[in-house]
């Protein structure tokens, strides 16, 4: 575990730069190679396609992470607004909520997103 959760650090360093998902494969590609031999490259993909989530709703907040967690900070904004507008403390329990709602959402994206950049470039690998 300690390996796929090294991979999926590669991962998510690749993901904080401006560049298609190919350009991303073949960066990590001499990666993957040099720091685990081909059986435990072989473990790590079956490991990864066991903790993989196949829900649809998964596959929404992998795919538009952002788009889902709209709502949620307008929530918070409304919260805010209204706490501060109106003097009602009890608003802001709706910031609190709604940030930190979006924020596991954006959270979860870019997991479930390094995910799937890690298992694209080991079937990459083994092409």
């Amino acid at each position: 575990m300690a390996k796929l959760d090294r991979l999926i650090m590669m991962a998510e360093d690749e993901l904080t730069q401006y560049s298609t998902t190919a350009r991303k494969i073949e960066k990590l590609r001499p990666k993957f190679c040099l720091s685990l031999s081909s059986l435990e490259r072989k473990q790590a993909k079956a490991e990864l396609l066991e903790v993989m989530p196949t829900d649809d709703l998964s596959k929404i907040v992998e795919n538009n992470r952002q788009s889902v967690s709209l709502p949620l900070w307008g929530i918070a904004g409304l919260g805010l607004l209204l706490g501060i507008s109106m003097e009602q403390p009890i608003d802001f329990i709706a910031t609190v909520v709604g940030t930190a709602g979006a924020i596991a959402v954006q959270k979860w994206g870019w997991k479930l997103q390094a995910k799937r950049l890690v298992l694209q470039t080991l079937e990459d690998i083994e092409k």
